[in-house]
């Protein structure tokens, strides 16, 4: 079976939010350490896996359809298998099987260690193999993984949530909240620095309930601060916490901790404390805005990002001003701004009050301009200011013809530099630029790099490659066949409180 399976190649399709292109992660390792090869582009793959999202409403319709577009290539590659699993494979369960009998395997969310023996078992027994389980598994950390990123990796602290948010059907899906042990996070951490990550985004559906299961209520500020004790990790970022969890404890541990970043996103959702009510959040405006507020007091640079749902059932345009209000308030640096959707399974899908498409996208395009003008302002004040920025790849698709590249700052803006053509930089070294230009969705530093400091991860990123890069044309090609395809997270998803 070896020999067999040692050309055979994968391909790994990604929808959904940061829980899922973690768990992407792993089932490309899972495959690899399995003898499977990812796929170079050079004709189909040998196993497609789809790993899913269901918190949109056409979800499901999405996946039937680029099956049945997989449908004729496969019919053609008759060894090829497919493999459905995530949070839509948890919901619908036989329901895949049934509606596209082409398909290999349908496993869970709790159980994606599975994947590499029910494809063995579905190729020996020339039968689809749906297997989902209830509970949890093995936690996905422990699974092997093929990393995208060389200079920054997920680390998951807990999966499932406790929560039951009415437009959100994540809970039904993924458990109840689990947690990890510190002492296997901050080990898996130091692994990741050691392989050359410089950045760790610590990963949950309600990342600051962390230490519930043990009872400690100041677990997450205490696992911030080990952080920081780290070697050579410069920068830790947490997505997403809940606002009724978010306690002074963690704000002092962010403002204390040097290579905690001044960062943070926190979904507000509406600013109507009724509609908060009725999406059973448990936090009302006034205790969002405090905290936006003791979070500007301990860290005054800090970008505070968001996400909000428009068109909730029963919202009023009263309602929709709170929101509006919020906003001008709270001055995001930008926001994850979403149409309500209905998630089928969900209390909100059959509550009374459902607005008409044309009301709610109207309201959607008045916000989406509101926060795009806010965006803006706060990033023109960041005109002339020196920002070290971690460089990335793939996230500029202009930057070859305006001879720039493209990273973070350490508030996790966007930035996009100028550089001379006989500058070497690498995906994962570190620039220091002076900001020209603020957009609503990034910053531009026209004036050239001031400095340029190489770490562990562009030496990783340079072996991966073969090679050292040559010119900025192309040393941040960065090739997508065979990656796992990411779609944006969507409101209410795993990540998503």
């Amino acid at each position: 079976m070896g020999e067999q399976r040692g050309s055979k190649t994968y391909e790994v399709r990604t929808y959904g939010c940061q829980m899922n292109v973690h768990d992407s992660e792993r089932l490309s390792g899972l495959l690899e350490d399995a003898g499977y090869e990812r796929a170079a582009g050079d004709g189909p793959a040998d196993v497609v896996v789809f790993n899913t999202c269901a918190v949109r409403e056409n979800a499901d319709n999405r996946l039937y359809g680029n099956l049945g577009h997989l449908r004729p290539t496969k019919d053609a590659n008759p060894g090829m298998q497919i493999a459905v699993g995530g949070c839509l494979a948890q919901k619908d369960r036989g329901e895949i099987a049934r509606r596209a009998p082409w398909v290999d395997v349908v496993f869970g969310t709790h159980n994606i260690g599975s994947l590499p023996t029910l494809l063995e078992r579905a190729r020996v027994q020339r039968e689809a193999q749906v297997e989902i389980e209830e509970s949890l598994q093995s936690f996905p950390s422990t699974m092997p993984a093929r990393r995208e990123s060389a200079y920054a990796a997920w680390v998951s602290i807990s999966v499932g949530c406790n929560n039951t948010c009415t437009f959100c059907i994540v809970p039904q899906l993924r458990g109840k909240e689990k947690d990890r042990r510190p002492g296997d996070i901050l080990a898996e951490t130091r692994t990741m620095v050691d392989e050359g990550a410089v950045e760790v985004t610590l990963l949950g559906q309600n990342v600051n309930a962390y230490g519930a299961e043990f009872g400690d209520r100041q677990a997450f500020s205490k696992l911030l601060r080990s952080c920081g004790e780290i070697d050579g990790l410069e920068r830790v970022r947490f997505t997403s916490p809940h606002p009724r969890d978010f306690t002074d404890d963690v704000i002092d541990a962010m403002a204390e901790t040097p290579n905690v970043m001044p960062q943070l996103h926190m979904p507000l959702q509406s600013g109507s404390s009724r509609i908060l009510k009725s999406m059973r959040r448990s936090y009302r405006q006034e205790r969002f805005l405090d905290i936006v507020r003791k979070v500007r007091e301990a860290m005054p640079h800090a970008a505070i990002t968001t996400d909000i749902i428009v068109g909730f059932p029963g919202e009023t345009e009263e309602d929709f001003q709170e929101t509006l209000n919020v906003v001008r308030e709270a001055r995001f640096a930008s926001a994850f701004t979403f149409q309500y959707s209905k998630r089928p399974g969900t209390p909100a899908a059959e509550m009374e009050g459902q607005l008409p498409k044309e009301v709610v996208q109207e309201r959607y395009e008045r916000l989406v301009a509101l926060q795009e003008s806010i965006s803006a302002e706060e990033n023109s004040k960041l005109v002339g200011r020196e920002l070290e920025v971690l460089v990335s790849e793939g996230e500029g698709r202009k930057n070859n013809v305006r001879r720039r590249l493209s990273g973070r700052a350490p508030d996790n803006r966007l930035v996009h530099f100028a550089v001379d053509e006989d500058t070497t930089i690498r995906p994962g070294d570190m620039v220091t630029v002076g900001v020209t230009h603020g957009a609503p969705h990034h910053l531009i530093a026209d004036s050239g790099v001031r400095s340029v400091r190489r770490t562990p991860s562009g030496d990783v990123w340079a072996a991966r490659n073969g090679r050292e890069p040559q010119q900025p044309g192309v040393m941040l090609g960065m090739p997508t066949v065979g990656a796992p395809r990411e779609e944006p997270a969507a409101a209410g998803g795993c990540c998503n409180t």
